[in-house]
């Protein structure tokens, strides 16, 4: 496509930076809104930043009025996410439950995303074949949990991945091409995963840079046979 219009949300972040920049330069004559809580700046004079706040949903709403102004968009990326924080890391346990810290791990972790698409999905082109993407992590995989613990940031993932699923069916009465799909980026080196990387095998820890490159080369080659489902950075689906 010679010319198109992608959203990223997230864009302060690792993962979210680097699509930015990553479609920005292989693709010139796109136009990129790149949504963070603080505007994050970009070098690239395509690159259209904006400001919104994932736990306010006013903000999304003011974005998506002013991206809509712009013109149908082709892709959206939610690049949010949230595993620990100053006040609060994952639970290692049932007994460190607390709903306090649960209800803030799924208000950026799966309701923020969810409003996102609320707003965003209408959006999206009806010709062609748009994709909503959302970055979902592989410990939201019920039938992959061996391990455990971590229970607000896996049940939060795995609800994602569920209103995935259901934005896939909606989706697909407003454009038959389109697809909705959760993509697993790998272990990352950026802020989340840093803390947890001390076991992580040199080769399976990944570039911001790299897993973005991965991730686009899926979404690039999205039929509309995939929308709905959870995919791994190399294409292959996840256990669901």
């Amino acid at each position: 496509m010679a010319y198109g219009r992608a959203c990223i949300f997230g864009a302060s972040g690792g993962i979210g930076k680097a699509l930015c920049e990553r479609i920005a330069a292989a693709n010139p004559d796109w136009t990129v809104h790149a949504g963070s809580r603080n505007k994050t700046d970009f070098a690239a004079p395509n690159v259209n930043p904006f400001r919104f706040d994932l736990e306010d949903e006013a903000s999304i709403v003011d974005a998506a009025r002013n991206i809509e102004s712009k013109g149908p968009l082709d892709l959206v990326i939610v690049a949010t996410g949230v595993l620990q924080t100053d006040d609060f890391s994952p639970e290692k346990t049932w007994r460190a439950l607390d709903a306090l810290t649960m209800a803030k791990v799924f208000a950026i972790n799966t309701i923020g995303p969810a409003l996102i698409a609320k707003h965003m999905i209408p959006l999206l082109r009806k010709d062609g074949r748009p994709v909503f993407a959302a970055i979902c992590a592989r410990v939201g995989s019920i039938e992959d949990n061996r391990l455990g613990g971590w229970h607000s940031y896996r049940a939060s993932k795995a609800a994602l991945i569920m209103l995935i699923r259901n934005f896939a069916i909606e989706l697909k009465r407003q454009n038959k091409g389109a697809a909705a799909v959760a993509l697993h980026p790998g272990t990352v080196d950026t802020d989340l995963s840093q803390p947890f990387q001390r076991n992580v095998a040199p080769d399976k820890l990944f570039t911001p840079q790299y897993s973005a490159e991965r991730l686009l080369s899926v979404i690039g080659s999205l039929t509309s046979d995939d929308s709905g489902r959870h995919l791994a950075w190399d294409g292959q689906p996840m256990p669901a």
